[in-house]
């Protein structure tokens, strides 16, 4: 218990640097968005440019769009993330167990990942078309047009980022597997346990660190969406974004003042969320650290 205080010490100073060079990166950019979002600024008006305060900020929460792109923003964190959690379990289980080609199977399910996020949306747009697609064919669906109503189209775009980012969460459970005590495991399948009972009450407790941190990473990551929003359907159909809401607000339609207001906000209650989420799963990352 005393190592505690210096061991928190020591993580500082190790962490300062990196934080250091991450705060020199971004403070400028945040501080420019602050400001500019105080400002009625659109860059085919540069002349009428002019000091507004929180007005900004109160037009974009008052419009019924912001609030619906972050419902839409909210419900694809709640759909993907549990997804991804359980596909990357089932991933990282096999990753552990295989005994023949390990290396083979580690490489074949981490491809998606190293696939660039642009690429990879574009790929699945052209997978869910009627004419270039295959996803139709494959599920027996006859001509389903994904993208022409806001259900399917949602489906697609969940689908394409479950793809792309299950095996990042399968690597890092990959890591929390390598924490379960073998010993553990060997005296619960003496006991009797299933495979299923195993899993659940010996190796899921004791990667509870791992688990909690691929949500808190996911869950962020999630949040801030924005490449599949834009390549598969450009925000159409009900499936736009915060994150492209700020795009379309600043570069379509030229609006600095709001596009900055709309992006503060964002970073506003990204941090809001992983406080929300770092509190929800702080029992975990406690118990983590003490050890099983």
């Amino acid at each position: 218990m005393r190592q505690r205080p210096r061991e928190g010490r020591l993580a500082l100073w190790l962490s300062a640097p990196a934080a250091v060079a991450l705060l020199a990166v971004t403070a400028y950019p945040i501080a420019h968005a602050l400001w500019l979002s105080l400002h009625r600024h659109r860059l085919t008006d540069p002349a009428a440019r002019a000091f507004v305060g929180l007005e900004n900020y109160r037009v974009v929460l008052a419009d019924p769009l912001f609030l619906g792109d972050l419902g839409t923003t909210l419900l694809l964190v709640a759909a993907t993330v549990p997804l991804e959690l359980g596909l990357g379990l089932a991933l990282a289980l096999v990753m552990h167990r295989a005994t023949v080609g390990r290396r083979l199977v580690r490489t074949a399910v981490l491809v998606p990942y190293g696939i660039v996020t642009v690429v990879s949306a574009f790929a699945w747009r052209y997978a869910f078309a009627l004419d270039t697609g295959f996803v139709n064919g494959w599920l027996g669906l006859g001509e389903v047009a994904w993208f022409s109503r806001p259900a399917t189209a949602f489906a697609a775009i969940c689908a394409a980022e479950v793809w792309k980012t299950t095996p990042f969460v399968a690597l890092i459970l990959l890591a929390g597997l390598a924490l379960v005590p073998e010993e553990l495991l060997e005296a619960a399948r003496l006991d009797g346990a299933t495979a299923w009972q195993r899993l659940v009450r010996v190796t899921l407790p004791s990667m509870r660190g791992p688990v909690a941190i691929a949500v808190l990473f996911r869950a962020l990551d999630a949040y801030r969406v924005f490449d599949s929003v834009f390549v598969m359907t450009a925000g159409a159909h009900g499936t736009e974004s915060i994150s492209f809401l700020a795009y379309r607000q600043t570069i379509s339609r030229t609006a600095l003042g709001l596009g900055s207001a709309v992006s503060v906000l964002l970073f506003l209650s990204t941090l809001l969320l992983a406080a929300v989420l770092v509190w929800a799963l702080r029992l975990e990352l406690s118990g983590a650290r003490e050890g099983p």
